[in-house]
């Protein structure tokens, strides 16, 4: 019996388990999921927490809920890897052997890097929402807070959704509006980008919409330390940031397991043909989602969008057929902006956001790069899709392909 063993069962790991197991269980595979607890968090949802919008348990379901028929959940964890023996090690002494190793292990986020930001103050005057436990302290935080500066701040790139730091800030500014206390808070946006989003017609538009909120913006900022009792951020080039309130958006860096398996790069990530999604060290190790090192978006539609090419390139590799260079680097994302609105951006690796209607050519129902509140009712409506749907592989209406139908310059 041949095995094929998946690291990971957040979203893409579910996802190809999802798909290979219609494919390789008939004809003999034994498939195992490998992963460290029974909670999945619908990680999108983790940007509404703060703002009241989601309870955690609406974003938070078992594992084995969407665990496919006739694969192995293991929730030992995992120790490390010995891609030359192809073993798995799990964190309580047993070991699985592969044929063909999936890696989907993720991001984690790394709060302690920055020196002084878990300290003083921590979960009550700085936290982040890219955890749970963070996106519900910023949920106290927020509902207490009457007036002051909000100051939001990415460490450093990558991280994990690129456009959610946008949504944040879009979203507090409807937020103090709402609650009439707007004119008595202070956002400020300190990036180490040199603008609000990495694709130039994007970074325009939505460094537009900063400064029609009147959301200040300190571009090229390098967080060095945090400064709790006094409430400061300090940048490396010396430039310091008061606050009342740290939104931050810590280091991200790829899977202590993966770094102890001499897998990834300095920070963790696997190295990764960017588009047959085959790891360049070893050949029958595949990877996908978030753990790459790929100049790709971290988020769930492109997941969703390798998972489609992966499946066909592990067939073709056990075949022993030449494998199929077809991502393209395929993202789309919902951005909210506030007062019940959205923006959607759709992009790959040569080309960025351009205006248009998606995914109907001329017909949308959704509009690029412009808001509309059908936008809004489209982030939301897919968390059903994500639960319902895309974890269990299921076939979706959108091509893994970007598509320039329906768009234009």
């Amino acid at each position: 019996m041949k095995n094929l063993v998946i690291l990971g069962a957040g979203t893409a790991g579910t996802m190809m388990a999802a798909r290979l197991s219609r494919e390789l269980a008939p004809d003999g595979w034994r498939i195992t999921l490998v992963d460290r607890d029974d909670d999945h968090v619908y990680q999108p949802g983790l940007l509404f927490v703060p703002f009241g919008m989601y309870a955690a348990d609406d974003i938070v379901r078992r594992r084995r809920r969407y665990c496919p028929a006739g694969v192995t959940l293991d929730l030992a964890g995992l120790d490390r890897v010995e891609p030359d023996t192809r073993t798995v090690r799990l964190a309580d002494g047993r070991s699985l052997s592969y044929d063909v190793l999936i890696v989907a292990t993720g991001t984690e986020v790394d709060p302690a890097a920055t020196e002084g930001l878990t300290g003083h103050g921590w979960r009550q005057t700085a936290s982040d929402f890219y955890t749970l436990d963070g996106a519900k302290a910023l949920a106290k935080a927020l509902d207490g807070f009457t007036g002051g500066r909000l100051l939001l701040n990415v460490v450093e790139m990558p991280i994990k959704c690129p456009v959610a730091p946008l949504e944040f800030l879009f979203l507090a500014d409807a937020y103090f509006t709402e609650r009439k206390i707007r004119d008595r808070v202070e956002i400020v946006y300190a990036t180490p980008l040199d603008g609000a989003f990495t694709k130039p017609r994007a970074s325009q538009a939505l460094g537009g919409m900063l400064t029609e909120r009147k959301i200040a913006v300190e571009a090229d900022f390098a967080a060095a330390k945090v400064d709790g009792e006094a409430r400061k951020l300090v940048g490396f080039d010396g430039r310091e940031l008061d606050y009342d309130l740290l939104v931050t958006i810590p280091l991200h860096k790829g899977s202590d397991a993966i770094a102890r398996s001499g897998m990834g790069d300095t920070a963790g990530f696997v190295p990764t043909h960017k588009h047959t999604l085959q790891t360049l060290a070893h050949p029958e190790v595949f990877a996908l989602g978030d753990c790459t090192n790929l100049p790709a978006s971290k988020a769930g539609a492109v997941a969703h969008f390798q998972s489609e090419v992966l499946v066909e390139n592990v067939l073709r590799f056990i075949a022993q057929r030449e494998l199929l260079p077809a991502f393209d680097g395929h993202a789309n994302c919902f951005i909210e902006t506030g007062h019940g609105k959205a923006m959607l951006i759709d992009f790959n690796y040569d080309t960025e956001p351009l205006p248009g209607r998606f995914p109907l050519p001329g017909v949308g129902p959704f509009t690029l790069l412009e808001e509309s509140y059908v936008n809004h009712w489209g982030k939301l409506g897919f968390r059903w899709v994500y639960w319902n749907l895309l974890l269990r592989g299921e076939d979706l209406p959108l091509d893994h392909r970007m598509a320039m139908a329906g768009k234009w310059s």
